[in-house]
């Protein structure tokens, strides 16, 4: 279960980019945050009990502040217009604290970041923490133009002439990212980092397939499957022995929120791992990002915002 909510106030809100807006939060009461690890996000607590996942961009040796940055998706589900259009200097809003699903290797001698568009929302972190360090790593960022490389310039002043940061820019030919390369020119042992669109995560998966899995990280900012909405199952809530139908059109979150039963959710999405829900019979049709092929396969848990059921009958530990 999250913690209990923080309510934090709103610092500073600052146009990056084109469509990004960066926001920088500090605790309501003042002093210190809760601490986080580079590639950790916070959840936002919206309007309509709406909740959205952002990465914390800066450096994670910052206890008095969070950062994130917002692009606004006006075909969105209405949390990034929300964030850009609403909320003003000095509100308070409510997060959840820092959670890292994307998580640095401790041992690493070169760490190979990969990133496109808003993508580099976790890299940023992760850059700030391992040169920090004094840790060996590599950025390749890939954007249309130097122009829609957002945070190009902080970038390049942590990279401070050393050429550890490559820009790839789709509208130079010369310059596209080609992944193979990318991963082949890597020193051995290289661990690879990626968050980006999804043909960029599909590519880069491509490119790893040779490599031990422990080596390969990855963060997605949806699902690479459609949510299962087929519906023509019934759920089974182990703890209340409560039976509840799922329609066409709905998901099982839905038909869950429908009923009234209180699940915790995040994203939506199947890549946060906020609303993974005990299975205790039946076979799921996982549909998210979030598990490991070989805990799919155990069929022991399930991403309940996006995955359905293959089995007419899906007992869950409700």
């Amino acid at each position: 279960m999250p913690d209990k909510p923080l309510k934090v106030r709103l610092r500073q809100i600052r146009l990056e980019a084109q469509d990004i807006v960066s926001l920088e939060l500090v605790a309501a009461q003042g002093g210190a945050l809760p601490a986080f690890t580079a590639g950790a996000h916070i959840d936002f607590l919206l309007p309509g009990e709406k909740i959205r996942s952002y990465s914390l961009i800066n450096d994670p040796a910052e206890t008095h502040r969070y950062v994130v940055a917002v692009l606004r998706e006006p075909e969105g589900k209405g949390g990034s217009v929300w964030l850009h259009d609403r909320p003003r200097v000095g509100d308070v809003l409510e997060i959840h604290p820092p959670v890292n699903d994307f998580a640095l290797a401790a041992d690493a001698a070169e760490s190979v970041l990969i990133g496109g568009g808003i993508g580099i929302t976790p890299l940023m972190a992760m850059v700030r923490q391992l040169d920090r360090e004094g840790r060996s790593w590599r950025l390749h960022l890939a954007a249309r133009s130097p122009q829609h490389a957002v945070f190009l310039d902080e970038l390049r002043a942590l990279d401070a002439g050393r050429g550890r940061l490559t820009l790839h820019c789709g509208a130079e030919d010369q310059s596209r990212m080609d992944l193979a390369q990318v991963v082949a020119n890597a020193p051995a042992g290289a661990h690879f980092y990626c968050c980006g669109p999804a043909r960029m995560i599909d590519a880069y998966q491509s490119a790893c397939t040779q490599l031990p899995p422990e080596r390969v990280h990855l963060e997605r900012f949806a699902a690479a499957s459609e949510a299962a909405t087929a519906g023509g199952f019934e759920l089974v809530l182990q703890r209340s022995g409560q039976r509840i139908a799922v329609m066409p059109g709905k998901t099982i979150l839905d038909a869950l929120l429908d009923q009234g039963v209180s699940v915790q959710y995040a994203c939506s999405a199947g890549v946060c791992g906020t609303c993974m829900t005990g299975v205790i019979e039946g076979e799921p049709d996982h549909r998210d990002e979030y598990l490991t092929e070989e805990e799919r396969s155990a069929n022991r848990h399930i991403m309940i915002c996006c995955s359905g059921s293959k089995s007419p009958t899906l007992v869950l530990d409700l």
